[in-house]
């Protein structure tokens, strides 16, 4: 047996909101117990009193999650200023939390500390991590580098970095009853877990691959031997890259057919660097990218149907969703139909839950290496053998 129950509120005070989200999960699961959950609020709610309630709720559960920029679910669709619980339920599969705290200090070595926290809890070998990451005091990809190494590069990770609705301030990380800062919280599904991913963006390659032949990091110097903003500009012009440079992300090839997404933050015309959200590696082949409202709400479907080519012939039990606050910010007063296009392909009854982050983490292709995202939709399925 594998169960999934999800609630979602509203309400603005913290105590009716969270009361009432139990409460909906509850009725959902009827007379099972749930043994983990992940949680996605808001960034002005009270968040230690919400985790004692669920720890009250649920004696003993397994609960990590953060705040967000802005929450989905199968009950109320996209929302803002909002909280959402999803829980499960299983004699199957076992659900482990670990915790990494002071990520900025080391990340590599506090997100394999995270895994072995939870990895002590179970004796059997973990199938699927979900983690969901400080996004404002560490480097996500090297948070993934450190996951890796611990579980174990065949180990998919799916996840998020915690957000706090644009203010760029400090975002929160949850572990059972615990509301941090600088942490890597994991949760770990071990045992028999059937799941598939999905992967979209929305973002269209134009012009010719290139190589990346100078970089520290996020800040990209040199792109096929020319300065990284002389390149951009040959491409967008002058006035168009200083107008919308933000929404040319660069495609970073994985392979001939696949990539992922590095969104430009800022440049330097003295220099002519171009920094990114995220890290890009040396000699990296990439390609400049354009995108239309349209194509970046269809992604939600593309990532859907990848996920759902791969569950094989059984039906889901439950879906996390993942998408880029970035995408929310294009999308504007659309960004609600980005779940309106993606429920249309699952039954109404399935529970869904997410959340919009600073950075997303999944694999590009199923049984492929774990990436660190920007700019993406990202759909996780799960249910049993």
């Amino acid at each position: 047996m594998f169960k999934a129950a999800v609630g979602h509120s509203i309400d603005p005070d913290s105590l009716s909101a969270i009361v009432e989200v139990i409460e909906q999960c509850r009725l959902s699961l009827g007379n099972q117990t749930p043994q983990a959950g992940v949680l996605f609020a808001a960034i002005d709610f009270d968040h230690g009193l919400i985790l004692q309630y669920i720890q009250d709720a649920f004696a003993g559960i397994e609960l990590i999650g953060g705040t967000t920029n802005g929450e989905i679910s199968s009950c109320m669709g996209f929302q803002q200023d909002s909280l959402t619980l999803m829980v499960f339920a299983s004699d199957e599969v076992e659900i482990r939390a670990g915790l990494g705290r002071g990520v900025s200090k080391n990340p590599m070595l506090v997100a394999q500390q995270a895994v072995e926290m939870a990895k002590t809890k179970s004796s059997i070998q973990p199938q699927l991590c979900l983690t969901f990451p400080d996004s404002l005091t560490s480097n996500g990809v090297v948070i993934l580098a450190g996951l890796k190494q611990s579980l174990g590069e065949q180990i998919p990770i799916i996840g998020g970095m915690t957000a706090d609705d644009a203010t760029f301030t400090q975002t929160y990380q949850f572990f059972q009853n615990e509301v941090l800062s600088d942490s890597v919280p994991v949760l770990l599904f071990c045992g028999k877990i059937r799941f598939s991913y999905g992967v979209a963006s929305g973002w269209i390659p134009i012009g010719k691959r290139s190589r990346v032949t100078k970089v520290s990091g996020n800040v990209v110097y040199e792109i096929d031997g020319q300065r990284a903003l002389d390149f951009y500009q040959h491409y967008l012009g002058v006035e168009k890259f200083t107008v919308n440079y933000a929404i040319h992300a660069l495609a970073v090839f994985e392979d001939d057919e696949h990539f992922y997404m590095r969104a430009p933050n800022s440049y330097d015309p003295h220099s002519g660097s171009v920094t990114f959200f995220s890290d890009i590696p040396e000699q990296a082949i990439v390609q400049i990218t354009d995108a239309s409202r349209e194509n970046i709400l269809l992604a939600s479907e593309a990532s859907l149907r990848d996920a759902l080519a791969n569950f094989s012939d059984a039906n889901p039990i439950a879906a996390l969703l993942i998408s880029c606050a970035a995408r929310r910010r294009i999308l504007g007063t659309f960004a609600s139909e980005e779940y309106q296009l993606f429920k249309k392909h699952l039954p109404k009854t399935l529970p869904c839950c997410g959340f919009y982050a600073y950075g997303e983490i999944a694999p590009l292709i199923d049984k492929g290496q774990t990436q660190f995202h920007n700019k993406t939709f990202v759909t996780l399925l799960m249910g049993t053998n």
